[in-house]
């Protein structure tokens, strides 16, 4: 999870010295949405910190793996505040692809 974040910071501060623009999506879903769940997160600071700090990084969530949590859990899964839902992940990650952006991997 450290390197995904850590990733992003590099990718934002290396486009923002070349004076470029650039926006950044993590994608989180099966394991990895622990990334962004209010309670088991371990990055969670990291996280808020990042959103407050870099308006140009966004931080998505499967719906799909959340919905399954729950049902394993039996309780509401809660998110970060920086969390957007959406309906799968990996969905997400093609329609992102298919508009163009890249696909970084830790």
């Amino acid at each position: 999870m450290n390197l995904a974040l850590n990733n992003a910071v590099n990718v934002a501060q290396d486009y923002s010295a070349k004076g470029e623009e650039v926006e950044i999506e993590i994608v989180a879903y099966g394991p990895g949405l622990h990334m962004l769940r209010d309670d088991t997160s371990p990055v969670k600071a990291r996280v808020k910190s990042i959103g407050e700090s870099m308006p140009n990084v966004a931080f998505a969530a499967c719906g799909n793996t959340r919905t399954a949590m729950e049902k394993a859990e039996g309780k509401e899964v809660l998110l970060v505040s920086r969390a957007n839902v959406v309906k799968a992940g990996v969905v997400r990650l093609m329609e992102l692809q298919e508009q163009g952006w890249s696909y970084a991997r830790p």
